[in-house]
């Protein structure tokens, strides 16, 4: 895009294409890389000014990248924020976030539907500094406000919850962080900015896996943090001092990811609306959890405040965890693994992989059950995901 001041009045799907890309002399058509470590002046004098902030211009490629801040710029743009800061992966953006604005004593409101990941973050590393996190429901409002005291000073919620598909009021949390003088961060990894936008909805930050669906097809790790100049100012401090930084290739993969971001969303949650309604009429499925369909609890919340329903579902089979090993080693196209926002279809048993280092209590409380599996719906064929799937759950049905 030849002038970002006219951005806004762009779409998303062109925004996601355009915005960002500020032209070396060189006047490339695509995004250039820049793989460099340092940056080289015309002078002591230019030197002096740049790393003192007096000009504007790079330093050194921990914390000033140009390939890095086309990424930055893009998704900030995407996202509806104000500024955004690009990390190593997802939960140095997590990391990243508390560090910044979190002191010992003060408290953080979560989710307990949270990624494992982050509930370790949470409360192993920032514990032993004295920060405390409390766990709510995530639909419960009024949960959340009893949680809340004048020490809170982060509410923190994925939305929708993996892998249930849980959804959270976005603009009563918020509405809720502004009466208790906290800020709300919203992780909006499984939706992406084509699908929500937490800022619209009153959130001041938005955190990214930049490794699920902003790349796509699973190539790169990476995260980001998007909000107001004030509050990512202290976030960007972090990276630059303690070095979780993304790299320019790494941004670049992400860059030329978000050119399709739209359309692999709608996609994907076209064939995830298949596959949920499929498996919900499935003899041995118990129960399908994903917020597209009318049952789900927060069906309506949903659909006002997302344009989509998204590709994560979790599904519940007859067994327990023996039945549910038993579906996912009979597959033969669908990937065994954590991981999840690739264009292939991911499948795994979250009580022994993404959240297995949690306590059972823990896991009780987040609804992760034994018989539980989830499903990233990818862009395959449907008739061919379902083939993949019934292998094992004709087998439950039969014995």
């Amino acid at each position: 895009m030849h002038d970002d001041s006219q951005q806004d009045e762009w779409s998303l799907e062109t925004l996601a294409i355009r915005a960002g890309h500020q032209r070396t002399f060189e006047q490339e058509h695509s995004e250039p890389i820049f793989p460099t470590s340092s940056f080289v002046y015309e002078s002591a004098a230019e030197a002096a000014r740049k790393f003192g902030g007096q000009e504007p211009g790079n330093v050194y490629s921990r914390f000033t990248n140009p390939t890095v801040h086309t990424f930055e710029r893009r998704l900030a743009a995407l996202e509806g924020g104000e500024r955004c800061v690009a990390t190593s992966s997802g939960m140095s953006a997590i990391l990243s976030t508390a560090l910044a604005l979190l002191s010992a004593g003060d408290e953080v409101v979560a989710s307990r539907s949270l990624f494992g990941s982050t509930v370790s973050l949470f409360d192993k590393y920032l514990g032993k500094f004295g920060i405390t996190t409390r766990y709510v429901e995530l639909s419960n409002i009024a949960a959340w406000e009893a949680a809340v005291s004048p020490a809170t000073k982060l509410l923190f919620a994925e939305t929708p919850s993996n892998p249930l598909s849980e959804v959270a009021d976005i603009p009563a949390l918020a509405a809720l962080a502004k009466r208790s003088g906290a800020l709300l961060a919203i992780d909006n990894c499984f939706l992406t900015p084509a699908l929500q936008q937490p800022i619209a909805l009153g959130a001041d930050l938005v955190i990214h896996s930049a490794t699920k669906y902003l790349d796509g097809q699973g190539r790169a790790i990476g995260g980001a943090v998007v909000g107001r100049h004030d509050v990512l100012e202290e976030v960007f401090g972090v990276v630059r001092t303690c070095g979780p930084c993304l790299s320019p290739f790494n941004a670049w993969i992400f860059t030329k990811g978000l050119e399709t971001l739209a359309l692999r969303m709608n996609a994907h949650c076209e064939n995830a609306m298949t596959l949920a309604r499929w498996l919900d009429q499935h003899p041995a499925v118990n129960k399908v959890y994903y917020s597209g369909l009318e049952a789900h609890p927060q069906h309506a919340l949903a659909k006002q405040q997302q344009r989509g329903f998204g590709a994560v579902l979790g599904f519940e089979v007859k067994g327990g965890q023996s039945g549910a090993w038993q579906v996912i080693d009979a597959t033969r196209m669908l990937s065994i693994t954590g991981n999840l926002g690739d264009v292939k279809t991911t499948i795994t048993h979250p009580a022994t992989t993404t959240h297995g280092r949690l306590s059972d209590d823990q896991k009780e409380a987040a609804g992760i059950t034994p018989g539980l599996i989830r499903v990233a719906v990818g862009l395959e064929s449907q008739a061919d995901i379902q083939r993949d799937l019934a292998r094992g759950l004709d087998a439950l049905t039969a014995r």
